[in-house]
């Protein structure tokens, strides 16, 4: 069995981490895989792992976070492990110690096709399917700007989608005559049904795109996402359905193929752990001809999915950092890091529901099929503005305030690393905002 000690010899000290990297590149993660495979072993079902704190405490040994503040939005942008900080410094010491233009393009540019294949069957597509991205904006933004349209096109989207991704769709309006419809969903939406409904509803013989949120960033709400695919393939001849998968991949169990869709973006920093900047673009290899790059390519490169990644110098460590953050994420197991997501979110979430005071409301469902690790909540009477601030500055709790049309609350994404005493002082904190104000 893995024990703290032996866990904590690899994981816990990354000046340690620092000197392997200058004598051996590959020994210091080389040393975590073992353990990371002992974590693979530990048995039981995925529901009773989530409650396993002494199994969490270890994973969370893996990370450099500082405990004397609780971050619970992880949602924006999460820490890395410590031996993905490490092997991405040490892959920026080589591009600087090295003649630049050998160690980034001859030695260490072309490694990025291991991580290419690993992240392909990891979600089960083909390699030639995917690209290497900055973040999930530049990923679907690629998207958005890349097909063609002509003036009187109309494009659709939910009122919940991320803002920049809107926004985007809404510059490309004003700048090709294009018309912009965005449809209301229930929040929660606890109803595949009326969701499909919806979607249906708001589609006109003009639509032409459809941004879809695989789970909506401020909610938490996890959408049917085959089914509006399956429904927009049969629609005009087929309507491109391009689906933001920002807060859904490495955060709960599917592959890319069961989406159906033809294009599917993502940030690699939030939810698998890897290091800032890095993100994930899937399209089908029949639709990459018919895609135009944010950046120029060569004709030759039509068909082939390394066009996307034309964004001129950029560095090589953050994009290879990947591969270890896949390593640590496989190393825990999808299915329990879901499972654990679930319950700490259900830990806080059902706390402050049971609150005698009857003020605290839940914008996220508690059903499995539509939700993980995200929440959304709000307590009536309290500016989530003022919350968020009160929680932050007099209790050092990070969440994130969420002022939409449509409601308000605190989202809260706690991760793997989370210790249920810090979900305790989160309750405990809003129980006490609740009593006596902020």
């Amino acid at each position: 069995m893995l024990t703290r000690r032996r866990f904590l010899g690899v994981f816990a000290y990354p000046a340690a981490f620092a000197g392997l990297a200058g004598i051996a590149p590959s020994l210091a993660f080389g040393r975590a895989r073992p353990l990371l495979g002992e974590l693979g072993r530990v048995r039981g079902a995925p529901e009773e792992v989530a409650q396993d704190e002494d199994f969490w405490w270890q994973v969370g040994q893996a990370f450099t976070v500082d405990r004397s503040v609780v971050n619970l939005n992880n949602g924006g942008v999460s820490p890395s492990p410590a031996a993905v900080q490490e092997a991405m410094k040490r892959r920026l010491d080589f591009s600087n110690s090295m003649p630049p233009p050998v160690a980034l393009w001859k030695i260490l540019g072309p490694q990025r096709e291991g991580v290419r294949q690993r992240l392909a069957r990891a979600w089960g597509v083909d390699p030639e399917e995917i690209a290497i991205t900055r973040n999930s904006s530049e990923s679907l933004q690629i998207c958005q700007l890349g097909l063609d349209l002509k003036p009187g096109d109309e494009l659709l989207c939910c009122t919940q989608d991320y803002p920049r991704m809107v926004t985007t769709l809404r510059q490309r309006c004003r700048r090709e005559g294009l018309a912009l419809r965005e449809l209301k969903l229930p929040i929660p939406a606890e109803d595949d049904d009326e969701v499909v409904r919806l979607y249906e509803a708001a589609i006109t013989p003009r639509t032409r795109m459809i941004l879809l949120s695989h789970m909506i960033n401020i909610t938490g709400q996890i959408l049917p996402v085959r089914r509006i695919v399956d429904l927009a393939r049969g629609r005009n001849g087929g309507i491109p359905v391009i689906v933001d998968g920002a807060h859904a991949l490495a955060h709960f169990e599917f592959r890319i193929p069961d989406l159906g869709c033809d294009y599917y973006g993502v940030s690699l920093h939030k939810w698998l752990f890897a290091p800032h900047g890095t993100g994930l673009l899937y399209v089908r290899r029949d639709r990459i001809k018919g895609l135009w790059p944010l950046m120029a390519a060569e004709e030759k490169q039509d068909d082939d999915i390394r066009k996307f990644e034309e964004i001129g110098t950029h560095p090589a460590a953050n994009f290879l950092g990947v591969g270890e953050a896949l390593t640590f994420h496989e190393g825990i197991g999808g299915e329990r890091k879901e499972a654990r997501l679930r319950f700490l979110r259900d830990a806080w979430a059902k706390r402050l529901l049971s609150h005698p005071s009857g003020r605290v409301r839940l914008h996220t469902s508690l059903k499995e099929p539509f939700s993980c690790g995200i929440g959304t909540v709000e307590i009536e009477g309290l500016d989530g503005d003022r919350l968020m601030d009160w929680l932050w500055e007099k209790r050092r709790i990070l969440t994130v305030s969420i002022k939409h049309a449509e409601f308000q609350g605190l989202r809260i994404t706690p991760s793997v690393y989370t210790r249920m005493e810090e979900i305790d002082r989160f309750c405990g904190a809003v129980e006490e905002a609740i009593a006596r104000g902020v």
